[in-house]
């Protein structure tokens, strides 16, 4: 395609990739920047939750000024499918980091394991490990886990909403869970094994939902690399957020919030904060309830 007849904005949305193994999630988003770079000019592209090279499954791409919903999109329950190896402990709780010890699983039994899951369901605190994004004091964990430093870290609360059994082969057993943001498998799979007094560590991972994203409806992307049109795959914002508050705006009232002015707030939406659209499903702005109206908290030039 000739560079003079490319569009001057590239298409903003998100598109539903599914991360191969071995590849990091900036891995990912570098490769389609190229591309979206290559068919549209379009600078902005990035993703709503990491997935760790040993992981594959759903990755929301962010693209264009969709990027600035990223957060939004981060914040949606997430469906896996996990494996989890006992007898085994690693430094990064996961298949990629050092045996760090090694013990007898034989006589562990699937009743052991089925007492052991309901500690970890529900509101929960859980230890992020630290092979890990989590900045503190301005440094990611995993970097100083690479040099051979670890730090006392904060227990965060996480929600997990269901944890279910697939398969028992030991040493080896397969695990569903559905669970809220923020959550780290590889942690539970570490503690498992740690209330079980044998070890474990996460060998195999699948993140199968993220939200409304789902692994069937997921895009290879040696296939996406190919296409030259990526407009009939990009998942608009107004689907995208359907399960969040929404409200519809008049043609005024939308004038309003592009200008960064107030508008009333209607009795029914009670939420804290709310995603406005247009007549034409575009999304305006992300509104802040402040008493009996609504405050623009971030405009958009009427994202499709």
């Amino acid at each position: 395609m000739a560079s003079q007849t490319l569009p001057e904005r590239g298409p903003a949305g998100f598109l539903n990739v599914h991360k191969p193994l071995h590849m990091t999630s900036h891995d990912v988003v570098a490769v389609l920047r190229r591309r979206y770079r290559a068919l549209y000019r379009g600078k902005k592209v990035g993703h709503a939750g990491t997935l760790d090279p040993l992981a594959d499954g759903v990755l929301v791409i962010c693209l264009g000024a969709a990027t600035r919903l990223s957060q939004y999109m981060m914040r949606s329950r997430k469906l896996y499918r996990a494996q989890i190896t006992f007898g085994i402990r690693t430094s990064s709780y996961d298949a990629a980091g050092t045996v760090l010890e090694e013990q007898d699983c034989e006589r562990l039994q699937l009743a052991d394991i089925e007492r052991q899951l309901p500690q970890f369901m529900g509101e929960i605190q859980q230890l992020p490990p630290m092979f890990s994004a989590i900045k503190v004091g301005g440094k990611k964990l995993y970097e100083l886990a690479r040099a051979g430093i670890e730090i006392e870290r904060a227990a965060r609360p996480v929600r997990i909403d269901s944890i279910d059994i697939l398969q028992w082969q030991p040493p080896s057993l397969t695990l569903q869970i559905t669970c809220g943001p923020g959550t780290y498998i590889r942690s539970l799979a570490h503690d498992l094994g740690e209330a079980l007094s044998v070890g474990a560590h996460l060998s195999g991972l699948t993140r199968f939902a993220s939200g409304d994203f789902h692994l069937h409806d997921s895009l290879a992307l040696d296939i996406l690399l190919q296409q030259d049109d990526w407009e009939a795959l990009i998942v608009r914002p107004y689907t995208a957020l359907r399960q969040e508050p929404c409200i519809v705006l008049s043609a005024r009232e939308a004038q309003a919030l592009q200008h960064g002015q107030c508008i009333a707030r209607k009795d029914e939406q009670q939420a804290e904060t709310a995603f406005a659209f247009d007549a034409q499903q575009r999304l305006v702005a992300i509104v802040q309830r402040r008493r009996q109206q609504w405050k623009p908290q971030k405009v958009f030039p009427y994202l499709d």
